[in-house]
């Protein structure tokens, strides 16, 4: 199913322009990205990470998960605070975790709001990546939660918000 996913990535256009991608470790029942980092890196892209802090979320370029990863926040693996820091402007893609997503890009994480103080300052694309079970009708929304451009599941791409439609 992963692997799925990881396809229909890189047959994104929004993938295709990127020269910066972020991505994020799995946890739980999210889609896992190991496939979807492979690729990054093996296209030349800069793969971009998160990392927890005290003050939320601190985005670092890896380019060696296996040397660069250290265990951080609930053992995800995250990027040693050694790894460049990079802006979240500088991020043209941002391939996003969570536990449910409608058709209007909302996306229920963890309740922390990390990748939301994040994507509101960012110009880039928003992608969630998701299975197809975890599209539902309606997820709750906060007024500073920030809806995505696509959910990518194993099956289709879904375009949300005004460029709605499903590839």
């Amino acid at each position: 199913m992963t692997e799925q996913v990881a396809r229909r990535v890189f047959d994104l256009d929004a993938y295709r322009r990127a020269h910066r991608v972020l991505a994020y470790a799995a946890y739980g029942s999210e889609v896992g990205t190991d496939a979807v980092t492979a690729g990054i890196l093996k296209d030349g892209k800069g793969l971009i990470l998160p990392r927890v802090t005290e003050e939320g979320l601190t985005l670092h370029r890896v380019d060696d998960p296996a040397r660069d990863l250290v265990p951080g926040v609930w053992d995800i693996p995250e990027p040693d605070a050694r790894c460049p820091v990079v802006a979240p402007e500088e991020v043209e893609l941002f391939l996003l975790p969570g536990l449910a997503f409608d058709l209007g890009g909302h996306r229920l994480g963890y309740g922390r709001g990390y990748f939301d103080r994040v994507l509101g300052r960012a110009p880039g694309e928003k992608v969630a990546l998701a299975f197809d079970g975890q599209i539902v009708e309606a997820v709750p929304v906060g007024p500073q939660d920030v809806p995505v451009d696509a959910v990518v599941t194993p099956t289709r791409v879904i375009r949300c918000g005004a460029a709605a439609r499903t590839e």
